[in-house]
């Protein structure tokens, strides 16, 4: 039997992972393009890196594949992936939040699990991270190349550090238990005292949208700011958009795709498709 699940990726943020697993074998996803197969329990060996194309392939065919890595169990994993829907259901319910020093509120996300009996393994880690700017550079304004202030990445993760206050605290929560206005929708708080820390963020977010639309469960409203936010980043919506759970803008959604298979024609596919993005750890 294969289960599968989606759950977020973290730390940091990176995007909602798609998992399909049986008793012996894992197949993971970040884009619903090249998966990645490893063994289970056996310290997250990977098998092999296949694409959607490729699996296809393998599933009409087996024989096609290097004979060492062909079973019975893999034969089964790969017909199931090449008709699968996607996303998968969200599991992750249980999320350890970085807090407010102030009001005690959840401030920004760390870790997420799917079972309570995960939670033990997770280190008690007090703090938060941002995506790095080597992974997703956030672009910097004429003034700022001219200061050569550090990425916008690193500056937020100091805000958010200095908000979470000298003697950092952080919660678990069931999601499931919560109004889902008791977290930040852009899992961190945007709402800042100073003008310049509210921009900041923003930047951030809007920067973070074509991952963050992975998230399932996210109002309507929420949605309609991160695609309107992705406008700049084309290649990074083909990338991810078949992870997210719905669409609210179908045009401009559309015309981004159209726009990245036109320039990836042009100027060849980006060479961060091909990151692993972290699954190796989840």
């Amino acid at each position: 039997m294969i289960r599968t699940f989606s759950k977020k990726l973290l730390p940091p943020y990176s995007g909602q992972v798609q998992v399909a697993e049986s008793d012996t074998y894992r197949a993971m996803t970040i884009d619903g393009e090249i998966w990645e197969l490893q063994y289970v329990n056996r310290s997250h060996v990977r098998v092999a890196t296949l694409s959607s194309k490729e699996i296809k392939t393998y599933a009409e065919d087996p024989a096609l594949m290097k004979q060492e890595i062909v079973d019975d169990q893999i034969v089964d994993m790969l017909s199931f992936l090449a008709g699968v829907t996607l996303p998968f259901p969200a599991t992750d319910v249980h999320e350890y939040w970085l807090l407010d020093a102030a009001e005690e509120k959840p401030l920004a996300l760390v870790f997420s699990c799917t079972e309570t009996t995960q939670i033990k393994k997770f280190p008690a880690r007090a703090d938060w991270t941002a995506l790095p700017a080597a992974v997703m550079a956030v672009a910097k304004t004429e003034a700022e190349e001219k200061a050569q202030t550090p990425p916008v990445n690193y500056r937020l993760e100091l805000l958010v550090a200095e908000r979470a206050g000298s003697r950092r605290k952080a919660a678990w929560f069931n999601r499931a238990e919560h109004n889902p206005s008791d977290f930040p929708p852009y899992l961190v708080r945007e709402d800042w005292p100073e003008p310049s820390s509210q921009q900041l963020c923003e930047r951030y977010i809007d920067r973070q949208a074509p991952r963050l639309l992975m998230l399932h469960g996210m109002a309507s409203s929420v949605r309609d700011r991160l695609e309107n936010s992705c406008k700049p980043y084309a290649i990074e919506v083909a990338r991810f958009c078949n992870l997210y759970p719905e669409t609210i803008n179908t045009d401009l959604m559309n015309s981004l795709r159209v726009e990245a298979r036109l320039r990836s024609a042009t100027e060849g596919a980006p060479a961060i498709n091909n990151r692993r993005d972290g699954i190796l750890y989840i």
